[in-house]
């Protein structure tokens, strides 16, 4: 017999713990634990991440970078720990912005939002960018640099008419994303595996002179490694960003956010391992003369026939990711803009008849289009890639340090049905720790991991942009003193606040 049957007492419909919140349901609720599962794991993604950083970090530690893995995938999986707590006890649209605001009130929370809202938004225009790659392949095309930007608004275009259209079509492009995932990602990483490895185990252990490119030391190479393979372990958030869209939102979402993160990273090592023992030509990658070293690694095992298939099945993978990015942005818009935190809130906050926030929508696909249009300076655009690597650490930094503070406070006691109990405290200052540590290394200005020739405001990206982020929202605030109008409303619904 159930817990609520022996007292008596009905456990609280989802609407009821919305309301409990000081909000009224809007928002379509028809994601179901796999549906919110598929959306973080899209948004991870383990072809997008892999692509991301396999090139980079083999350049900085050749391959043994992989080890770097197994270590940010355990420090993000802390950070994930402390976010099914926050996720369990304040399933609210916005994730970050929400939980912060319950933690340590509406000023750091919007500093909190800001970072975040601006961080996902850049993150659309970046995996925009990479994925246009693919599909102009799909056309036998190999596009120059401004190509490329136009190709990129097609991927962009398709994101936000699924998105548009309402919840049904995102769940459904979001499972096939996760077929192509699991075709290019598990199936290929096993075969690779079991029928065409070119080295043996002890080959992962080697630097093959990697050290060379990034100032002579192995130690310091590794480091490098390990700030590049945070880009592949983000995301996650965004189960919880989308979780006033979810059935069961206070057990389903906690669930969602570490399984996606374990499967992922599971799927990424896998597949880092395979492409590395079976990759023929490994010195290519180390000297900077081959960038993409997963495709030659797949074509030369299986033939040249795999070649548009795999196209094929990596562009909808990523077309998947850019779907779940800008989804989880647009929450964050509607979620900040619904305290009416931000300029033209009145616009961002309106649900159309479809319950999608189709204001926050269109503000997305503008700023990510005008991000795009950077790309016609590749230095400009590779700023805003470099930065959304660092912005998530940061942000999440700040998050896990306010949950931290709110705990030795004593002003916040987990009480959500995901509980992580005596080791709540632990794990939360070992988050706080590892995230502080991740987003200094990942913010370094290392110039050897920049393009040739790239600006010193292009190395100095998360730094320099944090600051004008930070410069920003600070003159914002002092103007608009937007936390001002949420504590007006806690004052007139003190029972929601």
């Amino acid at each position: 017999m159930s817990a609520a049957a022996t007292t008596g007492v009905r456990p609280r419909t989802d609407e009821e713990v919305l309301e409990s919140l000081g909000y009224e349901q809007e928002l379509k609720r028809g994601l179901s634990f796999w549906s919110n599962f598929a959306i973080g794991f899209a948004y991870i993604s383990p072809v997008v991440g892999l692509y991301a950083i396999i090139g980079l970090a083999t350049f900085a530690a050749g391959p043994a970078w992989v080890w770097a893995l197994p270590i940010v995938l355990a420090g993000q999986l802390l950070v994930a720990s402390v976010f099914a707590e926050l996720a369990s006890e304040f399933p609210l649209a916005g994730g970050i912005y929400q939980w912060t605001r319950r933690l340590t009130g509406p000023r750091y929370a919007w500093f909190a939002g800001w970072a975040y809202a601006w961080t996902v938004t850049f993150t659309v225009t970046a995996v925009s960018y990479f994925g246009s790659v693919w599909l102009a392949a799909l056309f036998d095309v190999t596009p120059s640099a401004n190509q490329q930007v136009l190709w990129a608004f097609g991927v962009l275009a398709l994101a936000t008419l699924v998105n548009a259209v309402g919840l049904n079509p995102l769940k459904y492009v979001v499972n096939v994303g996760i077929a192509a995932e699991l075709v290019a990602s598990v199936l290929i990483g096993i075969l690779l595996l079991l029928f065409f490895r070119e080295h043996p185990i002890s080959f992962l252990w080697e630097g093959l002179g990697a050290e060379r490119n990034i100032g002579g030391s192995w130690f310091v190479g590794f480091l490098a490694a390990l700030a590049v393979s945070g880009w592949a372990f983000i995301g996650f958030d965004a189960c919880g960003a989308v979780s006033e869209e979810v059935k069961g939102a206070r057990r389903s979402v906690p669930r969602a956010i570490l399984f996606s993160l374990s499967s992922v990273g599971a799927v990424i090592i896998l597949n880092s391992v395979a492409i590395g023992l079976a990759s023929r030509d490994t010195s290519s990658v180390i000297s900077g003369a081959v960038l993409d070293p997963v495709t030659p690694a797949v074509v030369g095992a299986f033939g040249g026939w795999v070649e548009t298939p795999f196209e094929l099945v990596a562009f909808v993978a990523f077309l998947a990711c850019v779907i779940a990015i800008q989804a989880t942005a647009t929450r964050v818009l509607f979620s900040l803009s619904r305290d009416r935190m931000l300029p033209g809130s009145d616009i961002m906050r309106r649900v159309a008849p479809n319950q999608v926030p189709l204001g926050a929508l269109a503000f997305v696909a503008v700023a990510a289009s005008a991000g795009l249009l950077l790309g016609l300076d590749t230095a400009a655009v590779g700023t805003l890639i470099t930065f959304g690597t660092g912005g998530y650490y940061i942000t999440f930094c700040l998050v896990c340090s306010a949950a931290l503070v709110a705990r030795l406070a004593g002003r916040w006691t987990p009480g959500g049905s995901f509980r992580l109990g005596r080791w709540g405290l632990p794990i939360n200052v070992l988050a706080v720790l590892w995230l502080i540590f991740e987003a200094v290394n990942m913010a370094w200005p290392r110039a050897s991991l920049a393009p040739p020739g790239a600006p010193f405001w292009q190395v100095w990206a998360v730094v320099l942009v944090s600051a004008v982020l930070v410069l920003v929202g600070t003159l914002y605030v002092l103007i608009n003193r937007p936390h001002e109008r949420v504590r007006e409303a806690q004052r007139r619904q003190p029972s929601h606040a």
